[in-house]
């Protein structure tokens, strides 16, 4: 360490120690450094006795440019650090030598050794540390040396702790703590408590999707035996005024449940034998969930299957409790259920279209009941393949039968079940032209019901791609044998076209008519893909082009053209994840479309640490939710919707956190670098 330019050395002139001139400093500027520290997460939220406390025995510390302040060679840290003016610089190495062979990369342990062969330790993964952002906590806790080269990046000053103290404040302070042992992760939970009280204000209630439905479901449900006669079942229903009642064997397990509904069907029906035993007019297996579940699962479950019943069991299946539509929703006035059915049931296209009207609502809802950004995803997603199903079904009815099977298939955001409220379409049919039709006559006569399904999604709010991928582009409607042919010439002619649209055709999910053929397909364009080492580098390679806005000194890099001085969280912040995540999930042969679950699958295969995918799930989340609390905004003031966001219009804490989620999405595309040798 050396003195700043204007600073006299103390020992040279008998004074103070280097040491105590820095505690001096601390101590003779309190009030001023207290109040600093309250700009920054965590020291804002913790209460002032435990900053006061964390600051009694600092020290103000002087590093001029390029001054190592800390390095693995130096051995366990003493010493916990808060950059008070400057920046710090992390440097890491890297080790190049690793493989890929068919798809897989070796590390160096598994693979040939090359005495000619030096590993490339070159720093490579560099990030910067600004003031109110403190270092080097894993260390600390781990009582071990620091990974990370820490250097100064210009004249900084930083605040030094010894580590017994900063032991004391850790045990002393709850959000100390929490902040140290979960780091980005505590940060995250404030940005959604913020988020969610928002979205709770024009709501005022409380209650949390998160919360288990073993505390939502009626304890002790009415259950009775397959063999009681239907109009004794309706008898006990009526007496203890109840809308179902639970069919169980000996071992309390629920095989049927019987409802009010099912009571209107059976009269429909003119089924009037009321001596019947129940268990003939029963839904057999009725749909049941762990009492762990969340009250989000059951809703899902309830609005996928247009049942209004979840029965909730123990760990031997054994029935505990029944949660209902009710229980969930009227209370909280959330009705995905009644939203979803609607849709689904919905008899035109001007219905759909008003009712889609309500899917705004509920997001805001859904947030304020403390739903995460993958569970948001899911339900417009939800939504959205119920719109697309129910238009092709008006479609189908009013243009007849075509007589030809085919199956509706979407591409993108839609494949990969990642939709916001902002969607185009990106869609192809596969069809089987039947005996006597050549594919081209199963075309022609495909295409104009296919032009009408585009025109009347366009009504409902999904608009015309302008890449011109719909299913009433020739080019997208094709058979089986095409489309086979087609991804396998796309994938062994690495044009530049072909990458940029493998961002799109390889999230690909059937939504409409026969799922399998269209799953067993991609099965089989997966397999091509893992053996093609050279189309997955040429698709890394090309995923490099999409960089995380920040530039080396955690600045943010606005997007070009359009408003000045926002960034695009869509095309900049997540496409990062979702590119990497798709390279390094096609290369192990994963078909999920879905970003988190190819993250999933990566660890269960070994190619992802299981805290590192964790940091990456929870940094896309904090993005995607922030790009949809923008939609939000810009849907209630009535303005277009957009992904660009401007970070000066941001708190510190949204700035803080923003700029920690881009810099996970270099570490991740750095991977990719890694395993395709880039």
């Amino acid at each position: 360490m050396r003195y700043p330019p204007s600073a006299h050395k103390p020992e040279a002139r008998g004074y103070m120690t280097q040491e105590e001139t820095g505690k001096s400093a601390v101590q003779q500027n309190m009030r001023a450094l207290m109040t600093f520290l309250t700009q920054y997460p965590p020291f804002n939220q913790m209460e002032a006795s435990h900053t006061a406390l964390l600051l009694e025995r600092a020290v103000l510390t002087f590093y001029a440019d390029g001054d190592i302040i800390l390095s693995p060679d130096l051995g366990i840290v003493d010493h916990f650090y808060i950059v008070k003016q400057g920046h710090i610089r992390g440097e890491r190495k890297s080790i190049k030598d690793r493989a890929l062979i068919n798809g897989t990369t070796i590390s160096s342990a598994d693979s040939i050794p090359n005495e000619n062969t030096e590993p490339d330790r070159s720093p490579s993964a560099t990030f910067e540390i600004s003031p109110g952002e403190c270092f080097p906590i894993a260390a600390l806790i781990g009582e071990r040396a620091t990974r990370t080269v820490h250097r100064a990046s210009g004249d900084t000053f930083c605040l030094k702790i010894p580590r017994d103290h900063f032991v004391n404040v850790f045990t002393e302070s709850e959000i100390f703590r929490d902040f140290c042992l979960r780091g980005v992760s505590s940060l995250l939970d404030q940005v959604n408590r913020k988020i969610q009280s928002k979205a709770v204000e024009t709501l005022g209630n409380q209650h949390s999707l998160d919360q288990a439905i073993a505390e939502l479901a009626v304890r002790n449900p009415i259950v009775c035996t397959p063999d009681l006669p239907l109009q004794k079942a309706i008898g006990v229903m009526h007496n203890k005024n109840v809308g179902s009642i639970i069919i169980t064997d000996d071992s309390r397990q629920p095989k049927g449940i019987f409802t009010l509904r099912d009571v209107r069907r059976v009269i429909a029906e003119g089924q009037y034998d009321f001596e019947a035993p129940i268990s003939s007019v029963m839904t057999p297996d009725p749909m049941s969930l762990h009492s762990s579940a969340s009250a989000f699962e059951a809703a899902l479950l309830m609005a996928k299957h247009h049942f209004a019943h979840v029965c909730v069991v123990d760990d031997d299946n054994a029935l505990t409790g029944v949660v209902s539509e009710r229980d969930l929703f009227s209370l909280q006035r959330v009705d995905l259920v009644h939203l979803a059915r609607s849709i689904a049931n919905a008899p035109s296209i001007v219905t759909l279209l008003s009712i889609r009207e309500d899917i705004t609502k509920l997001i805001d809802t859904m947030i304020a009941y403390g739903a995460a950004s993958q569970q948001l995803n899911h339900i417009i997603t939800l939504l959205n393949d119920y719109t697309v199903v129910r238009v092709i079904e008006l479609t189908v009815q009013s243009f007849g039968d075509p007589g030809i099977p085919f199956t509706w298939l979407v591409f993108g955001s839609e494949g990969r079940k990642e939709q916001t409220l902002v969607t185009d379409q990106d869609n192809g049919i596969l069809f089987q032209a039947p005996p006597g039709m050549t594919d081209e006559d199963a075309r022609s006569v495909l295409l104009p019901l296919a032009k009408e399904i585009n025109t009347r999604l366009d009504e409902c709010g999904f608009t015309w791609c302008k890449g011109n991928i719909m299913a009433s582009n020739p080019d997208l409607c094709r058979s089986l044998k095409e489309w086979e042919e087609w991804y396998s010439r796309f994938i062994h002619t690495n044009t530049p076209e072909n990458l940029l649209k493998s961002s799109i055709f390889l999230d690909m999910r059937p939504i409409w008519g026969d799922e399998k053929v269209a799953t067993e397909m991609f099965k089989r364009v997966v397999g091509i893909i893992q053996k093609n080492t050279l189309f997955q580098k040429m698709m890394a390679a090309c995923a490099m082009h999409h960089r995380p806005p920040l530039n080396m000194f955690k600045g943010f890099i606005y997007a070009k053209g359009g408003e000045k001085h926002t960034i695009d969280l869509k095309t900049q912040g997540l496409t990062p994840f979702v590119d990497a995540a798709r390279i390094l999930s096609l290369g192990q042969g994963i078909i999920e479309s879905n970003t988190i679950d190819r993250i999933h699958a990566l660890v269960k295969c070994g190619v992802m640490d299981n805290k590192d995918a964790n940091a990456w799930i929870e940094s896309y989340g904090l993005i995607q939710l922030l790009r949809m609390r923008n939609h939000q905004e810009q849907s209630r003031t009535g303005k277009e919707l957009t992904n660009r966001i401007s970070p000066a219009q941001l708190n510190q804490l949204d700035q803080r956190i923003l700029r920690e989620a881009f810099r996970q999405a270099k570490r991740l595309q750095h991977k990719l670098e890694v395993t395709y040798t880039l």
